[in-house]
């Protein structure tokens, strides 16, 4: 039986429609690879609280967990062990987000959300919220 990771994911989207992609670092697994802002839950921790402690981590912005809407998961084996990573959409946070753990940001249509270099968990993902949006 592999042990169940949980790791949650934030797509947050701007006025504009897009969603934010980061780029994983050089030194870490999938280096060079997209993905959706996010990490995994701490003990004790819900996934969106999880997701508000990432965000102001990673990106350096505020949000609240009450202000996240589930939207899709994605179920997967991953290195001996089972992901589960569920994506929530977030609209509203405070903050200019900026790259404080990733290479790079970058705003994507949904439509364009294929054109990047996704890890391999955020691709269904990246799928199942474009056909949402």
């Amino acid at each position: 039986m592999a042990t169940l990771l949980i790791v949650a994911a934030a797509a947050l989207i701007d006025a504009d429609g897009r969603v934010l992609l980061a780029r994983r670092p050089q030194g870490k697994a999938m280096a060079g690879l997209w993905e959706f802002p996010g990490g995994k839950l701490d003990e004790g921790e819900t996934p969106e609280e999880a997701l508000v402690r990432e965000l102001r981590e990673e990106l350096g912005i505020e949000a609240e967990a009450q202000c996240m809407a589930p939207v899709a998961f994605a179920s997967s084996p991953a290195a001996g062990q089972h992901l589960l990573m569920p994506l929530f959409a977030l609209r509203k946070w405070k903050g200019l987000a900026r790259p404080l753990e990733h290479e790079a940001l970058a705003w994507a249509t949904p439509s364009a959300l294929s054109d990047y270099d996704l890890a391999p968990a955020d691709k269904p993902l990246a799928a199942q919220l474009r056909d949402l949006l």
